[in-house]
This record gives structure tokens, C-alpha cells and sequence, in this order.
């Protein structure tokens, strides 16, 4: 009787065990930010946008399409394509090009001319295309994020 009972209480330890599998690791949407925005020679503005992986697991990011908006301005579209593998909890960044309005490009030179006590509002929404460490496809993930850009003091033509 106290061998069956051993025997038993294995088996279901053991079949408990095996029924769990492999843990799977929460996926979260990713943080995007505009970590530096510098401005070119012919006008355009090259953006380092900083993803931020919220994941308990590696994600292969693949693309960015969305928009940038300033202030109240009308926004532009974000996009591009880039092959980040980013590890768990942290982030990378990768460089963007975008050809701004006219009304954005007066409102930045605005900031600028106020130094580094000057600052403007921007916005960053879409969507990035990763695919989480345990998952056989990518998928979009929508991101939304708010802050502001100030001139860098020292550099020319660079905010932060």
C-alpha cells in the first residue's frame, strides 16, 4: 500500500511538471521615442528614435510606420525599415530621415533662437513590427508617446 501511494504521488508530480512546459514570457508593447533629432543641410531632419522593448523576452524589431507630429502641427509620417534584436527590458535606437513641414521647420527655429531654455512638444504613434523570442511570427505592436525636444547646448543644429 505505501509503495502504491509512493508510485502514485510520483506519477503526478511528474505529469505536473511535464503538462507546465516551458514558461512563456509576457509581451508587452514597445516604447518609441525620439531620443535626438538633427537638422541636415537640404532641410531634412534625421531622427534617432529610440525603441524601447517592454518585454520579459528578446523581440527582433523590423519596422516603424507611423507619424511624428509637433506642437498642434500637422503631422508626418514615421517610417522605416531596420533589423533591431533587442534584448529583454532594454532598448536601441536606429535613424530616421523625414522631410518636415515648413510651419515644423519655423516652429523648431523658433525653440532655437530661445536657447536651451526653449523646448517644443512632440508626439510619436503607430505601430512597430517585431517578433517576440517564443512567437513564430512578427506582429504590430502599436506604440504612443509624448515628451519635448531642447536645443543641445554646444551642438549646432541638435536637439534633445
Amino acid at each position: 500500500m505505501h509503495r502504491l501511494l509512493r508510485d502514485s504521488l510520483m506519477f503526478l508530480l511528474t505529469a505536473g511538471l511535464v503538462a507546465c512546459g516551458p514558461p512563456k514570457k509576457s509581451v508587452f508593447p514597445p516604447t518609441v521615442s525620439v531620443q535626438q533629432l538633427k537638422l541636415l543641410p537640404d532641410g531634412e531632419w534625421q531622427l534617432s528614435v529610440r525603441i524601447q522593448n517592454n518585454s520579459y523576452g528578446e523581440m527582433d524589431f523590423t519596422s516603424l510606420d507611423g507619424q511624428l507630429q509637433i506642437a498642434d502641427l500637422v503631422p508626418v509620417r514615421l517610417h522605416g525599415t531596420f533589423e533591431l534584436d533587442i534584448p529583454a527590458l532594454t532598448g536601441d535606437v536606429t535613424t530616421l530621415t523625414i522631410l518636415p513641414t515648413a510651419p515644423m521647420s519655423k516652429a523648431l527655429q523658433a525653440v532655437s533662437a530661445k536657447g536651451s531654455a526653449g523646448s517644443l512638444g512632440y508626439r510619436v504613434s503607430g505601430s512597430a513590427n517585431a517578433k517576440p523570442e517564443q512567437e513564430k511570427q512578427a506582429r504590430d505592436f502599436d506604440f504612443s508617446g509624448n515628451d519635448s525636444l531642447s536645443p543641445t547646448p554646444g551642438i549646432p543644429n541638435t536637439y534633445r
